[in-house]
């Protein structure tokens, strides 16, 4: 039944809406790099005589808002190259002053700014590849591609860009190392590249090339070419980058402490294409703080990873199981009993031979308390199949003295951009088990099958997972187990009355997903939205008008305060939601979100509200406030999260940031003060200041927090 509409659903979206045509290329599709000859003056003026001189591609394309028309402005690009990096010179003409750049620092959403992106794939294998956009200030942000949809924000580049702004628009240098990037030394250097470029004051994008709406500019499988890359190598193999910090840090109950640390990382490019990490008493605190939202759910918070050490090469090692489980949770790592450990020494290899995806990494911890030294262990391997496809394992080991942990799994994916001749589909099966003493447990088994087809006018997800009680990936992430469960995600959006100033509009007849508890058969949860209404418009305005049902059996009563629990049942609830947002390109933006129903035993109100300021380019203020008000036989509980954001940046280099939050439930109030420098690329200086108080309602007292700690941390990168 469930494949039938699954088939159903592609059959509406052939038959009644005209496909897009397929592969969306326009000539030239190639782009040539040339020889750079002579000295570059890397100043975003591109006034030097070579570039009035070179091959500039101008065909792009719109995505929106008039799709399939040339871009409303002028835009223009080449690349020179020398035999250690790339060089790409950019003209975007435009009035300056409708022009819209709010940002100046390293890693800022340009999505709502005026903006110029590359994606460059080097292994041109229709998978992943490196992500870098600019806008007219010089702000910069990368992203490591791992998939059509998929990216990891927090990974940093070794990369540089400089602009300049004139009465016929902005214009940009960006200087990128090959040494950045992985890539085959077989002197086949025919890359697959793409540019986008986004025009905020009329909300439009424009690609070079593949300018499906159903796509990305992730989607790399319909990007142009790079011809003319000869004779380039990693000219420098080595790149060591030792760290020392020193600080002090505070607390009412305790002594204080003066941390002097020093270790490093050793990144050895073993071949183009392979690389090396090796890494000693690395220092694995953060120079930036984690959000802790209220927690209403019977459920822990999921962080990601912002680490530096292991966000290259990340999607080496991804083992997704479902359900927001995973087999491997690099925030596993440096942790034990709950508490930061030090690490004695890691080793990572990581790249790709051939069609083998390879990732390997072996991990010592110190000894702590009665837990001896723990030893981890990941092996990721994937090897391409077809055009986009794969098939691929995972396995891992953690021991020490308490614990002799694996986990092996085995995966496969099909994945195609032609399916219907231009659409997107992605089926996938993973299963794994896990073990002890290197054998394996029982009723230690999971699974998972999923169809998904995203795209533009339909996104369809369909799974089916399951997991046994005594699954345990000591190195994972465990939302829940002892579960079957059933996913259908099914999304339209229509681009109809666009006369009326609507974009499109946003439809989700049900997006549910139902467990049951694996052993019994019984039904454990289940969460449903229905979107009756919802739109975006070429404003950049939208709202939603949702409904929700979930239901969730409680085998034993669930703390939400200190002082108030729900006791075990099984609980219906029904919920209405109104969201609604303004265009974030504007100097002042702001969204709302109200939610009403059952919560329970009774029943809850929440009122979120967001707001940005954009004063100048040099400082942006932002900030979120959500409210809580349930009310419940066994007591009333409110609760407040705010959390701030400002941000003032020097230049592209230097910036000083500020992120205070306050977490009613949990009597958290805290703010996390940085100045961050980049004396040059590669490079970073810190100087952090974090503080913590206790019950902050009752007592604010600025001089006097619970906790503080001031740090002073630098790493510098050397290559050789």
């Amino acid at each position: 039944m469930k494949i039938r509409l699954f088939t159903f659903v592609v059959f509406f979206n052939f038959i009644y809406f005209k496909p897009e045509v397929s592969a969306q290329h326009s000539f030239p599709d190639t782009i040539r790099a040339v020889p750079l000859t002579e000295k570059i003056i890397f100043d975003g003026k591109l006034t030097e005589s070579f570039w009035s001189e070179l091959p500039f591609v101008s065909n792009f394309t719109q995505q929106e808002l008039d799709f399939g028309k040339p871009v409303s402005e002028k835009t223009e690009v080449a690349v020179v190259y020398t035999k250690d990096a790339l060089y790409f010179g950019i003209r975007c003409y435009q009035d300056p002053k409708t022009l819209i750049a709010k940002s100046m620092g390293v890693d800022a959403d340009l999505r709502v700014e005026d903006n110029f992106k590359i994606v460059i794939s080097p292994f041109n294998d229709n998978r992943g590849g490196y992500f870098f956009a600019v806008n007219p200030n010089g702000a910069r942000t990368d992203i490591l591609i791992a998939g059509n949809e998929d990216g990891n924000l927090d990974w940093n580049g070794v990369w540089d860009a400089r602009t300049s702004v004139t009465s016929e628009g902005w214009f940009a240098e960006i200087y990128i190392p090959f040494a950045t990037m992985q890539f085959k030394s077989d002197g086949n250097y025919n890359w697959a590249i793409n540019f986008e470029r986004g025009i905020a004051s009329e909300n439009e994008v424009a690609l070079w090339q593949g300018w499906s709406r159903d796509n990305t500019i992730f989607s790399v499988v319909n990007a142009g070419t790079i011809t003319g890359l000869k004779d380039i190598s990693y000219t420098k193999k080595f790149e060591f980058k030792p760290y020392f910090l020193s600080g002090a840090q505070y607390n009412r109950d305790f002594v204080n402490d003066y941390p002097l640390k020093a270790g490093g990382d050793l990144n050895i490019n073993i071949t183009p294409s392979l690389k090396l990490n090796l890494t000693s008493y690395t220092d694995f605190a953060q120079v930036e703080s984690d959000r802790i939202p209220v927690n209403l759910s019977r459920f822990s918070v999921y962080y990601p990873e912002k680490r530096a050490f292991f966000l290259e090469g990340y999607s080496k090692f991804d083992f997704y199981l479902g359900d927001r489980n995973t087999v491997f949770y690099t925030r596993t790592l440096g942790t034990e009993n709950d508490q930061t450990v030090s690490v004695i020494g890691a080793v990572r290899l990581f790249g790709k031979i051939g069609k083998n995806n390879i990732g390997f990494l072996n991990l010592e911890e110190e000894k702590v308390d009665d837990i001896s030294a723990t030893n981890n262990t990941v092996f990721r391997y994937k090897y391409d199949i077809g055009e986009q496809s794969y098939i691929g394992g995972i396995f891992t080991n953690k021991i020490n003295n308490v614990v002799s942990n694996q986990v092996l799994g085995i995966d496969a994916s099909y994945q195609t951009s032609h399916f219907i001749k231009d659409k997107n589909l992605n089926v996938s099966a993973s299963i794994a088990a896990s073990g002890e003493d290197f054998g394996l447990s029982d009723s230690a088994f999971t699974y998972r099958i999923f169809a998904d087809y995203p795209n533009d006018l339909i996104d369809n997800y369909m799974a089916v997972a399951t997991m046994q009680k005594n699954f345990n990936p000591e190195l994972g992430y465990m939302r829940r187990t002892n579960y079957r469960s059933y996913s259908w995600y099914f999304r339209i959006t229509p681009r109809v009355f666009t006369k009326y100033g609507v974009k499109k509009i946003l439809l989700k007849p049900w997006g549910f997903t139902v467990y049951q508890t694996l052993t019994t058969g019984e039904l454990e949860s289940l969460w449903n939205e229905t979107r009756l209404l919802g739109a975006v418009f070429k404003s950049g305005e939208r709202f939603e008008v949702n409904f929700k049902q979930s239901y969730d059996r409680l085998d034993e009563n669930f703390d939400l305060t200190e002082d108030i629990s729900i006791p075990e049942g099984k609980y219906w609830m029904f919920k209405n939601e109104l969201q609604f947002e303004t265009n974030r390109a504007r100097r002042i933006w702001t969204g709302l979100f109200y939610n009403w129903g059952d919560f329970y035993t009774g029943k809850i109100k929440t009122f979120e509200s967001e707001a940005g300021f954009n004063i100048n380019k040099h400082f942006n203020f932002s900030a979120s406030y959500t409210f809580n008000k349930v009310s419940l036989p066994e007591g009333d509980v409110s609760t407040h999260e705010l959390a701030s954001y400002i941000n003032y940046a020097f230049n592209t280099r230097l910036n000083i940031s500020f992120f205070g939050q306050w977490n009613s439930l949990e009597d958290i109030m805290m703010y996390n003060f940085r100045l961050h420098w980049i004396p040059q690329i590669g490079s970073d200086i810190y100087l952090v200041f974090n503080a913590d108080y206790d019950e902050p309602v009752k007592q604010i007292e600025i001089l006097k927090p619970e906790s503080s700690a001031g740090i002073f941390k630098i790493v510098w990168r050397f290559t050789f």
